[in-house]
Parts: C-alpha cells; structure tokens; sequence
C-alpha cells in the first residue's frame, strides 16, 4: 500500500473513490467516480532522455487535449475501462516516457524526460455524465449525438483531464492523463499529453498503437523511434520560464475579446471546390509561388480559411496579417528521421502580407505565399532556425504566432477515425480547449474515410460571427 493506493503486479493501480463533481456547463455535470494510474506492464529500470530544441519552446504551452467520442452500451463501461487501462499498460513498454516526468539537470539546466519503475505512471480517471438537478450519477441523461453535434469545446471541456495545466507541471504530474466518461449510450476518451514531450504525429501514432493491443494485437505495428537526440543532440540550458496567460473562452471581459470557437465541416464537394478555385488560373498568376504543381488540398484550404478570417476581422488595408503553419519536419531534417519517431519535431512557418493585399488578389495569391513559405522550410533552414533559438532560447508564447494571425495545428492526414479500440470508430474527434487563441485553426479528416475536413476555429466574438455569416468562406451551404 503506498499512498493508499495498492498497486497491482500488472502495473495498474487499484481505484481511489469519489473525486467530486464539476461542473460543465449549466446543463451537464461531470462526477468523477474512480481514480487510479497505469506503469508499463514490464519492468525496464530507470531511464533518461532529454529534451531537445524540437521539444524546449512548448514548455510554456498547455497539455494538448484530445477527445474522442464513442457509441459504446452503458452496461458495459467497467468491462472496457479494464480492457482499455490493460491496453494502456502494455503499450508503455514500448511508449515509457509517457509513464514518466519531467526532470532538470541541476548542473547545465538541461531539461529531460525521467522514468524508472517507482513513478505512478499515467493517470486515469474514470468519470460519469449527468444533468439531472437532484444528483443522480447514472449519467442516463448525455447521449454521443448530444456532444457530438456541439460546436463549442469549451462546454466539453469536463471531459478532458488537465484543463489549464502547464506542461512544465511535468515535473510533478504524469505527463500522460486519460479520462474515460461513461454517457447514456457511449463513451467519451479525453487525453492530455505534455506537449513539450511529443507532437501531434506521435500523438496519433501512440493513440493508434494502445488501440491495436485493444483489439488483440500480440505487439503494436510500428515501434516508436526514441532517440530524439538523433535529430538534434545540442543540450540547452533553460531557466524555469514563466507560462503565458491562457485565453479563458467563457469570460466575457470588457478589457479583453470574447473568443468563440466553432466546428465547419468542410464535404469533399466543398473542398474540391475551393482547390478547384485556387488553381483555375495556375499557381504562378500573380503570386510569389514557384512554378511546378498546383496548389495543393491543404495549401488551398489554407488560403481559403487565411482569407476569410482577415476580412471577418475588418482588417484595415495596412494592417499585417501572418499565417502560421506547425509543420512536420521528419522529412526536412538532414538526415530525415522515420515517420514513427517519438518526440516533437515539428517547427513553425510563417509567412505574412498586408490585409488589402491578401484581399484584393484572387485566392491563388496568398495559396502562393502559403505554398512558398513551406517550400522554403528545408534542412538548411531548420538548422538556422534551430541556431538561432539555441543561442537565444525562448519559450512560446501565443503572440509569437504573429500578428492578426492564423495558425495551423494539427493535420487531416492524422488517421483519427481509425483509432478503434475494439468497439467501433470514434463518432466525434475534437481538440480540447487548452492552447487555445484567436486564429487558432485545428485540421482534422472527416468521419467515414471521406476527403472531407474539419476546420475548428478559435476566434474573438465579433469576427466569428462574420465568418459565420460569409457564404462565400461557407461555400453556399457546401459545409455540412
């Protein structure tokens, strides 16, 4: 007994009771019922790694959330949370450093990831859904379509453990929480991962590896490449930084905007449209685009959705406007490193015009900027920006991202609907509101396998309800 809590010989802990109940919204409560953590099912001693240049400037960031919505029967929630935490204790063999911490070497300063098998591990909560006025815990009330048709994250936000939580809390919490919601005929997962401990392609790569040994699977696919120093081995020496301020969504404050976020849902008709539209005249009409192959899906939707936020923000002429890309550099770097490497290797891009010039061209103009910014983003200018920042070390902050911005995040090439635990595809994939800001753009593929996307927009008040209004960014009721 450690603690009060008893741990298990598989690595997974017996269950605290009764946490309490928090509210959602004014409608919804969520009551968290069970407490417990997960360790590698195998033991593997003590381990290090450490942090690199890739990983160093979102330490000052929030845990990246996820949450993923299942249809699941309700009688059967204690059986999968067993199988699902299993699960979970055999994929860290291979994933430990998510059963790990944060650690500071104490002579240079240099941060690193910390494991050995006396830690807690990850944490799991086990919740209920439930709106009933007299108490009632049974969670009979929240359907999987009710939370799925919602727009706004933040009135699900319960459902994701960590809200508000820095990443540099690392380095007394697990870097990994999960919470398992049981609702009327489903399940909600909701995951918060330290983000200065792994990107969004290490995310899915982990989320789809813990659903494999879900459903059976001896061993995962594809093991995960864990020597980040491979692809950057400079230690850097960091005081403990001071986080940003995160943009609160639901106070509504005279000093500051009110941010509105909201789910577009782009068909694959809609999309073909807009590519359509950016290459009628070819990529080299009027832009600063090297000639070569038309603009590409994401190139256009990014034009499409860079345009329409700047005129919902009224923009004057003269005003700048930045878009900012979190792009993926396995392949950038030199050398490449594999698909599968565990860390974050992801950079920003960035590129910019005046509003009155981004407006008064047609689309392929600022799809040029956008395609010329990720084309000029090769090994040489990784290793540059990498330079500089190693010289003079930074921790992000949400204006770094640039002024009237646009940012990126996340990929509709991430396989988010395949993520299947052995009772069935997810009905609803969202990001949670942590690291949220206006222009905050997150991509995610459509339901069903489609070449539809998901356009989640974070945006101050006014401006959103332009953009809601504006048939033309709406593609004329293209957007489903």
């Amino acid at each position: 007994m450690e603690n009060g809590i008893e741990k298990k010989e598989n690595g997974i802990e017996k269950k605290e009771n009764g946490i309490g109940i928090e509210e959602l919204d004014s409608s919804i409560k969520v009551k968290i019922t069970q407490k417990s953590h997960v360790q590698p099912r195998k033991k593997l001693g003590r381990k290090e790694c450490q942090l690199i240049t890739f990983d160093l400037p979102y330490l000052g960031f929030f845990y990246n959330q996820k949450l993923m919505i299942y249809k699941h029967k309700n009688d059967e929630f204690e059986e999968t949370v067993k199988k699902l935490k299993e699960g979970l204790s055999v994929v860290l063999e291979d994933f430990y450093q998510l059963a790990g911490k944060l650690g500071r070497d104490d002579d240079d300063g240099v941060f690193k990831i910390m494991y050995d098998d006396d830690m807690d591990g990850v944490e799991v909560l086990e919740a209920i859904v439930d709106v009933n006025d007299d108490g009632n815990d049974d969670g009979m009330m929240v359907c999987v379509d009710d939370l799925s048709s919602k727009d706004d994250i933040s009135a699900m936000k319960e459902l994701l453990p960590y809200n508000g939580v820095l990443n540099l809390e690392g380095l007394q919490r697990p870097l990994l929480a999960i919470q398992l919601t049981k609702l009327r005929d489903g399940l909600a997962i909701g995951c918060a991962f330290n983000h200065a401990v792994l990107d969004g392609s290490a995310t899915w790569h982990f989320m789809s590896s813990w659903a494999e040994l879900c459903c059976g699977a001896e061993s995962i696919s594809i093991q995960p490449f864990l020597e980040r120093t491979k692809a950057r081995s400079t230690r850097v020496s960091l005081e403990i930084p001071q986080a940003p301020p995160q943009p609160d969504l639901s106070t509504v404050s005279a000093a500051a905007p009110v941010l509105r976020e909201k789910l577009f849902r782009f068909s694959a008709t809609a999309i073909e449209k807009i590519k359509k539209e950016h290459n009628s005249e070819g990529p080299t009409n009027g832009t600063i685009a090297p000639a070569g192959p038309p603009f590409s899906t994401f190139q256009s939707l990014s034009s499409h959705i860079w345009r329409a936020v700047t005129a919902a923000r009224e923009l004057k002429p003269e005003d700048p406007t930045v878009f900012t890309i979190f792009a993926d550099c396995r392949k950038r770097v030199d050398p490449p490193m594999p698909e599968s490497y565990f860390g974050n290797l992801i950079q920003a891009i960035f590129t910019g015009t005046a509003a009155g010039l981004l407006l008064g061209h047609p689309p392929e103009f600022a799809a040029g900027y956008v395609k010329a910014a990720i084309g000029a983003h090769n090994a040489a200018a990784i290793d540059k920006r990498n330079k500089e920042w190693e010289d003079k070390p930074i921790i992000f902050q949400y204006k770094d991202a640039g002024m009237n911005c646009v940012a990126v995040g996340s990929s509709p090439r991430f396989k988010v609907y395949d993520v299947d635990f052995g009772f069935g595809k997810p009905e609803r994939v969202r990001s949670g509101a942590n690291n949220r800001f206006d222009g905050m753009v997150y991509l995610y593929s459509e339901k069903g396998g489609g070449n539809g996307i998901d356009v989640e927009i974070s945006l101050e008040s006014k401006a959103m309800d332009n953009l809601e209004r504006d048939k033309k960014f709406l593609m004329d009721g293209e957007v489903v």
